[in-house]
Formats: structure tokens, sequence, C-alpha cells
């Protein structure tokens, strides 16, 4: 199981030093991978680095550890714009970059960037198609509910390889959610407790199936605290996610009332215990 670490945004807030730092010594320690969360904008306000511009930074002055915007609330951004994006910080990081996408939740934001709401999910599927066209094809025509693209126009540069799309569910995993993730998505994030995983897991790896695509096309990721009260005892459920078959967890250290160096030193002080629960996990 591939572990990686939420880069705690929120806590940090404009100590660029402390940012850098932070995503250099989580590669320095063996996290494979980088979450950074997606807010534009909400009532009174949420201090967070708009997502795919700080990963680009990030970038610069890392070589290994996978960046996973996570996630970008999609249907509230112009898709072309955003395809462009995503190759750029695909390129720029050396092909380290996987793509999460999500339908958020805030009525407001939609209103502020000029997006419908309640046409969310089916203009996610929608996107999604259009991405990878953009990222695969050296022309794409493109005719959709929401987005035209003329004959023969192109994306360069491309990525030099398929980006792997994420999607994000919430606790409730509708039907429909269920085979948008087992028909579109390389992997999906759980917000699901263990015990309810096994139930959500299967109705998506049936829509994988009914789709024609191969077993274990479907990737699955669990976010688990190590700090503060819900922090007790993350071993075991690093464990607990393990065996019943996640290929990815994300250990955090945000939310914990941790300030700025605390973060780096609770990170350093469980990533031996990672690097052995990995070891275990296969």
């Amino acid at each position: 199981m591939r572990i990686g670490i939420s880069l705690p945004v929120r806590e940090l807030r404009d100590d660029l030093g402390a940012i850098r730092e932070f995503a250099q010594e989580a590669e320095a320690l063996g996290f494979t991978h980088l979450r950074v969360p997606d807010v534009v904008l909400r009532p009174g306000g949420s201090h967070l680095h708009e997502p795919m511009m700080l990963l680009a930074w990030i970038a610069a002055g890392t070589t290994r550890i996978e960046l996973v915007p996570s996630v970008i609330v999609t249907p509230s951004r112009q898709t072309v714009l955003l395809a462009k994006q995503a190759a750029e910080l695909d390129l720029l990081s050396g092909g380290r970059s996987r793509l999460g996408v999500g339908v958020g939740g805030s009525r407001e934001e939609f209103a502020a960037m000029g997006a419908d709401f309640g046409t969310r999910g089916a203009r996610l599927e929608e996107q999604i198609e259009l991405m990878r066209a953009l990222w695969n094809d050296e022309a794409v025509t493109f005719e959709g509910r929401w987005d035209s693209i003329p004959e023969g126009m192109a994306l360069a540069p491309r990525p030099g390889q398929p980006i792997p799309i994420w999607i994000g569910a919430g606790r409730e995993l509708t039907p429909r959610i269920a085979a948008r993730i087992g028909r579109l998505a390389d992997g999906w994030f759980v917000l699901a407790n263990p015990e309810d995983y096994a139930a959500q897991a299967a109705e998506i790896d049936a829509a994988r199936a009914s789709a024609g695509r191969p077993e274990g096309a479907v990737g699955a990721e669990a976010s688990i605290a190590v700090a503060g009260d819900s922090g007790a005892g993350w071993e075991d459920r690093v464990r607990e996610w393990g065996q019943v078959g996640l290929t990815h967890a994300c250990v955090r250290t945000l939310g914990a009332g941790l300030e700025g160096e605390q973060h780096a030193a609770k990170m350093a002080e469980v990533a031996s215990q990672v690097a052995e629960l990995s070891t275990q996990l296969g």
C-alpha cells in the first residue's frame, strides 16, 4: 500500500518556506504522495492556496513524490483550461501528478464561479471524457452539453503519459456515483469507515466490470489522522485499511491544533512506522 501525507496548508498559511520544507521532508522520509485540497472561495473565507499553482511550485523543489490535488471541484472550472493546467503540472513534475476531481458541495462557490450547481455530476462526467481526449489525442473534435471543441484543435504540450484521474466520494455512495467511479475513474478517495468499505467497493467493482474494464483498474485511498485525539491508534487503522484492500492511504497532521514546525515534527515522528507498515502491507 502506498502511503502519502496531506500538506497542512490551512495551518502553514503563507509561510512558503515551511510549505516547501514540509514537501521536501515528506519526500525524504519516503512518503509516496502529497495531497492538497481545493477551495476557491467560501462564505467567511478559507485560507487555502490554489492547489494547481501551489503544486507546480512544489514540483520545482521535489524530484520523486507524487503531487495530488484532491479534489479539484471540476464542474465549477472551465474544462479546457483545467486540462491545460493539469498537463503543465504533469510536465513540470516529470510525470508525478494524479488529478483528484469531484463535484463539490458549495452552492455559493458555484454561483460565484458562474457554474450550475444542479448539473455538476453530469458535467463532471463529460469533463473527464474531454480532458482525457485533450491529453491523449493529437487533434480533438468534441461536441458536448457544456463544452464544444472545433475540429482539429489540440492541446500542446500534452503530458507524456495518461494522467490518472481519481474521483472523490462522500460517506454515502449513491448508485450514480458508484457507477461513475467504476466506469470512469482510475481510483477513488474513500470517506467511508472500514466496516462500510467492502459494500461500497463491491458496488464500484461491479460497475467497473460492467464497463468492461480490467480487474484492479480502480484504486482506493483513505485519509487517516495521526495527530490529536482522532490520531490515537492510527497504526491500527492503517493496517485495517490495508487488510480490506486499499491501494493507497494518506496520513494527516492537520486539524489537530498543531502549529508551524509541529507538523513537520509529527510527520518525522510517524515516518518510521509508516515505512514499516507500508512494507508489511505490500
